[in-house]
């Protein structure tokens, strides 16, 4: 027998299984021990490969091919701390509901805990946080394919979001001539080969529960508040929330258009705040609220019933309000619950509204990055998505913009951690093949550097903007002495980024007006290839806008 051979064989089935449940993409780490599996995921016909040197990157980018196609993702890597690198991947798909399959090839039994090179204890090592895992054994025709069929299908079958890790051990020699070795095991299959179905059929079936008080609630004074959603959804809350008359607060990531715009300014106000203390009911649609006051108010809110409509599980509420947690499809969901013609029972939310957005046009008329946060729609390309990076950037967007209504945004708010941000944004380019335009900080930049190689490769313009406030101003925010503030938390790096963008091949721009960047943008959007736009702007600016505004907003 030919070991070497029939682990291929034992791959062939993985793969092949994978790709029963919908996984058209596979982003490959170089490795030894996982050869079988990348060989037979190099060859499989359905699969589009992904290649990158850096697993942590590599992990990030399957979540943004994840978020914008919709579909699970395959990862493949080797043993060691290959397969560590991936953990802030699978913590984050874990938060947002990406659906990642991580194949990560595995050092047999006797050769863990031993010295062997390259060992570790791969089973269990991302604990708590995959929706399931599954440690395979070693290759061997005394175990049947259709064994190893239905132990994927079972683990896939039942996912609704989150990472699987499916630990794969593969004993030497892992390289040599393909000879007869187990073929007769996967003929076994019989007709399964010429089928596009799982082996093994399990699902859990997802319906709408109607909430028979609806008609009843839908008649009273309530609250729409929407987090991260698709841009259908977006779009359908905004025309659902309009029709009910009820005021919709809607975060940066909620595609909904923001009817009442800069939220993070305007709730500050006390009479914004005696107003929405008269709603009976909230509803919430989608997580990952950005505005710090938005999630003081949802904290403090006590209405007679607080519903969390999404299609992911879990409580999504730090709040713990008492109510109603409603699992399933966002557009479902409206759709069973129609919203009768009202007339609007807080319209002076929307006049403190304007007058935020108006105070927010007057204070942003220069060059910087409350400026480029403000005028961050005229930027967007046509048909085009966004990717918003996180700390002060995507806060700024949220308080001081108002992105169009059923345009696509994306992010990494689950963790909101600042690693993998610019190969996360790489995968929804290529999720989608849509205009990308990326929005990250420079120390953001810096942490995913070398993911810079991976916009050589994009299929529509992807202009990566690095707004460079000279380190993490976030912190800027923090009660701290300043000169402890400066060397322990924002840590100045005084770096630029031309070098970087020279060194992988990119196209560098380094605008001085908002003029010029937006003559630059214009070009960018012109050609199929990747773009590094860089901002230097007042290290303060962004946040000392955000003070005077928000101070300006709440007194009025």
């Amino acid at each position: 027998m030919s070991t070497s051979a029939f682990n291929r064989r034992w791959a062939t089935a993985i793969v092949e299984a994978i790709t029963r449940h919908g996984v058209r993409h596979v982003c490959i780490a170089p490795g030894s021990r996982s050869t079988p599996l990348t060989l037979a995921a190099a060859k499989h016909p359905e699969l589009t490969p992904h290649t990158h040197f850096d697993e942590r990157g590599l992990g990030h980018l399957a979540l943004g091919l994840a978020k914008a196609s919709g579909e699970p993702v395959a990862v493949i890597v080797t043993s060691g701390t290959a397969v560590a690198n991936l953990y802030p991947a699978v913590i984050e798909a874990g938060l947002t509901g990406e659906k990642l399959i991580l194949l990560t090839g595995d050092r047999p039994p006797e050769l863990i805990d031993c010295g062997a090179n390259q060992a570790i204890r791969q089973t269990d090592i991302f604990a708590s946080h995959p929706a399931a895992t599954l440690s395979l054994p070693r290759p061997t025709p005394d175990i049947p394919a259709r064994w190893l069929l239905s132990a994927i299908d079972n683990l896939l079958g039942p996912l609704s979001g989150g990472a699987v890790h499916i630990n794969c051990p593969f004993a030497e020699p892992l390289y040599g001539v393909m000879d007869d070795t187990g073929s007769a095991w996967l003929e076994a299959l019989g007709s399964w080969w010429q089928s596009d179905a799982p082996w093994l059929h399990t699902s859990v079936p997802q319906r709408i529960h109607t909430q028979p008080d609806w008609a009843a609630w839908s008649m009273k004074r309530g609250v729409i508040l929407a987090g991260r959603l698709a841009a259908s959804e977006g779009e359908q809350l905004a025309a659902w929330a309009q029709r009910l008359g009820w005021p919709l607060i809607g975060d940066t990531l909620s595609c909904t258009g923001q009817p009442l715009p800069c939220a993070d300014l305007w709730l500050a106000h006390p009479e914004a705040q005696r107003l929405l203390s008269g709603a009976d009911i909230v509803l919430q649609f989608g997580g990952s609220l950005t505005g710090k006051r938005l999630l003081q108010w949802q904290a403090a809110c006590a209405p007679q019933e607080y519903w969390l409509i999404d299609s992911q599980a879990g409580r999504l509420d730090p709040a713990h309000h008492r109510g109603r947690r409603l699992v399933g499809s966002i557009s479902d969901w409206l759709t069973a619950h129609p919203a009768p013609l009202q007339t609007p029972w807080a319209p002076a939310l929307t006049a403190l509204a304007r007058s935020a957005l108006h105070e927010v046009e007057g204070a942003t008329t220069g060059f910087g990055e409350a400026q480029i946060a403000h005028r961050l729609p005229a930027l967007l390309p046509v048909d085009g998505q966004l990717f918003l990076g996180n700390s002060l950037v995507v806060r700024l967007v949220d308080a001081f913009a108002r992105l169009p209504a059923g345009y696509p945004v994306f992010s990494n708010r689950g963790a909101s951690g600042i690693d993998g941000l610019i190969s996360t944004a790489a995968g929804v380019q290529r999720g989608s093949g849509r205009p990308t335009l990326a929005v990250v900080g420079d120390l953001s930049a810096l942490y995913d550097l070398n993911a810079l190689a991976l916009l050589r490769e994009v299929s529509a313009p992807l202009v990566l903007l690095i707004i460079n406030n000279n380190g993490g101003q976030i912190f800027s925010l923090l009660p701290t002495d300043a000169a402890v503030r400066e060397r322990f938390y924002c840590m100045p790096q005084q770096i630029e980024f031309h070098h970087a963008a020279a060194m992988f091949g990119l196209d560098y721009h380094q605008p001085a007006s908002f003029a010029a960047l937006s003559a630059v943008l214009h070009q960018a959007w012109q050609r199929p290839r990747a773009t590094v736009i860089e901002a230097v702007v007042s290290e303060t600016g962004g946040v000392e806008a955000l003070q005077q505004l928000l101070s300006r907003v709440s007194q009025q």
